[in-house]
């Protein structure tokens, strides 16, 4: 039985697609069959995975609305151990199409339990909103990571996301956690990036991850090249952020290694 992980903030542009991604390579790298499911309609996790949006004929939109089994959408990528349910850009009248069926925040819930005995993990990158398709995440969901920037607007928007995930807690998914929140975006040389950092651990404590998604320009270029960052540079800071966030999430949940990769751990 695998664990199922959405990422998920209303806010855009705070590394969520780019923290799916990579997170999701880093459990394949360590040896986790892991699924990556695009539920945006933008389809940036597909197409910075190396698919174009544009050739998929079977994506999450098809499994959720015409019933097509997740075995005939999903697609082996070139990174061991991963695989990916895309997207494309016709999951924008989801939203519209499922506001009339039965069960409707149940939809993807039932599109993943197909496959759940497949993988060790599945990371959900949801879109930048908390509309239907974020509720379906949420309500398939084991747990949520949040990623937030360290900027002037970090915290802008949080306080109605933990709302919605603990409305979702009450009524849809009594089993979903916060599996923690991702700093991301760290530039060690602003002293707003520290400022953040403090005030975000101060608010909400233990629930903040130890590791730090660093700026770096390796982790900014790798989706032009279709691959994630520790297939486009797997010394760089970027990759090793997302083998030590793995690695912690790994841990937190009482797994182990099933192999250690030799890169030498960066400290922020």
């Amino acid at each position: 039985m695998s664990k199922i992980i959405a990422l998920a903030n209303q806010k855009g542009g705070v590394g969520k697609t780019t923290s799916s991604i990579n997170l999701a390579a880093s459990l394949a790298v360590l040896e986790f069959k892991t699924l990556l499911v695009d539920a945006d309609p933008q389809a940036n996790s597909t197409s910075g995975i190396g698919f174009d949006p544009r050739t998929i004929k079977n994506s999450i939109y098809e499994c959720i609305i015409n019933d097509v089994d997740p075995r005939e959408a999903i697609q082996k990528t070139d990174t061991p151990n991963l695989f990916l349910l895309p997207a494309h850009i016709d999951l924008v009248g989801a939203e519209i199409e499922m506001i009339n069926l039965e069960n409707r925040e149940y939809k993807m819930q039932a599109v993943l339990n197909k496959v759940r005995d497949d993988f060790d993990f599945i990371i959900i990158d949801c879109s930048p909103s908390l509309g239907l398709i974020t509720i379906n995440a949420l309500s398939a969901a084991d747990s949520v990571i949040i990623p937030v920037q360290c900027e002037y607007f970090a915290l802008e928007g949080l306080g109605k996301l933990l709302n919605t995930i603990k409305i979702v807690q009450n009524r849809l998914n009594t089993k979903l956690e916060i599996e923690g929140i991702l700093l991301t975006m760290y530039d060690v040389r602003l002293r707003l990036s520290n400022q953040v950092v403090e005030e975000v651990k101060n608010h909400f404590e233990s629930l903040v991850f130890e590791t730090i998604i660093q700026r770096n320009t390796r982790l900014s270029e790798a989706p032009s090249f279709g691959v994630s960052v520790i297939m486009h540079d797997a010394n760089c800071k970027g990759a090793i952020n997302y083998l030590n966030l793995a690695r912690e999430i790994i841990r937190n949940n009482g797994l182990a290694a099933k192999e250690e990769i030799n890169v030498t751990t960066a400290t922020v």
